[in-house]
């Protein structure tokens, strides 16, 4: 009884580059810059994103992802302590951004994560690289491993805070990468970037209070993360990204002239990212997203769903053009087995297939009986009723 069906269920969504949606032209004052929709991943906005860059202070984020998974796994918790060696104190004397800890402290691994990233400290990512892989060289060798997990291929690190060091590279295209694995696998320890203070109850003085390097944490803009940069032959850099409902864009720009630039021009790319675009959410992971014919089962119809988050990001006033449809041959017949592979999900944007996606049936139906089959074949015969 098969036969090619086609099911249409939904009038919107596209996966073409920016290329094939042309907006009106823009562009913002950095050497090097990239736009990303999370959600549905689709780049937004490029400028010379393969271009060899000093990531500067934004290494930090991949120190954080190190020791986040240490946490994960077990091999560290949150109030384990470090003692401070005095090769760590050295860089809070030596001019850079410090969270002042002193030779023989004994910090615990949340406090020394919060001075890497709300204070931006260089002597704590030395005393937590220390502390977690004896030295720092051997901590940056797990950064390096991190990193091309990632697929982070265009960056290497030479240390856990990103001073000078003309091996310590990489790219906006991978520090976006390590951005985006940072939120998506760590959203409650990702709340520390959007911290505006931090407090050090130092060891023999009185509490130093820091501010958060990111500018645009404090214009009242969505903005939760993530890391400044600023080496004198790079510029000032940015790694950000703004949520709103629930929606989020994360930007990196670098080569920015001064701090006000890279505040302003930061600002301007992820606005540009909200008003020109919006994210459709097409299908979640496990959730039904619609049902099929059935031939000679208990049921007539059978759900069906797609294994990952389906979201599409396009120019607003584009959705009449998005098309999508389960094809599948059909009706299915019985017994149908949950999780049975049933069809292909295919979206089109003017008539174009651009994607698809595998359907899975959401739940088992059994065959009729023979005697309700029997009736039933009748039916079809007489009746062209399946």
């Amino acid at each position: 009884m098969d036969e090619f069906k086609k099911f249409l269920f939904y009038c919107f969504f596209s996966y073409f580059s920016l290329a094939a949606f042309p907006v009106s032209a823009f562009d913002i004052k950095a050497r090097t810059a990239i736009l990303q929709d999370y959600l549905s991943g689709e780049i937004l906005y490029e400028k010379d994103i393969q271009r060899s860059i000093y990531p500067a202070s934004m290494t930090k984020i991949m120190t954080s992802i190190v020791v986040f998974d240490l946490l994960k796994s077990g091999d560290l918790n949150l109030d384990d302590k470090v003692m401070v060696s005095e090769n760590a104190w050295r860089l809070s004397q030596s001019g850079y951004s410090s969270m002042f800890i002193m030779v023989g402290d004994e910090v615990s691994i949340e406090d020394l994560l919060k001075g890497i990233i709300i204070a931006s400290g260089n002597d704590a990512c030395v005393a937590l690289a220390e502390g977690v892989a004896g030295t720092e060289e051997e901590f940056a060798i797990m950064m390096n491993s991190k990193a091309a997990e990632i697929g982070m291929i265009n960056t290497n690190f030479t240390n856990s805070s990103g001073i000078n060091d003309p091996d310590n590279y990489s790219t906006v295209e991978d520090i976006l990468l390590m951005s985006n694995y940072l939120i998506k696998n760590y959203p409650v320890y990702y709340s520390y970037f959007k911290e505006k203070t931090f407090t050090w109850d130092r060891t023999g003085g009185d509490p130093i209070t820091q501010g958060n390097r990111n500018p645009l944490l404090y214009k009242n803009y969505g903005a939760d993360g993530i890391k400044t940069g600023y080496l004198a032959v790079e510029k000032y850099s940015l790694a950000s990204s703004i949520k709103k409902g629930e929606r989020r864009l994360i930007a990196v720009g670098s080569g920015f002239e001064t701090k006000n630039s890279r505040s302003r021009q930061s600002k301007k790319l992820l606005t540009w990212g909200l008003t020109n675009f919006d994210t459709i959410q097409i299908a979640k992971t496990d959730e039904e997203i619609s049902n099929l014919d059935v031939w000679l089962g208990k049921k007539d119809k059978v759900q069906v769903y797609v294994k990952n988050d389906i979201y599409k990001t396009i120019p607003k006033a584009r959705k009449k053009h998005l098309k999508a449809y389960i094809e599948y041959n059909g009706p299915i017949l019985a017994p149908i087995e949950k999780d049975q592979e049933l069809g292909i999900l295919k979206i089109l944007y003017k008539d174009e297939i651009i994607n698809e996606f595998k359907v899975y049936a959401f739940e088992d139906i059994k065959k009729l009986n023979v005697i309700s089959r029997i009736i039933k074949s009748i039916n079809y015969l007489i009746w062209g009723d399946v």
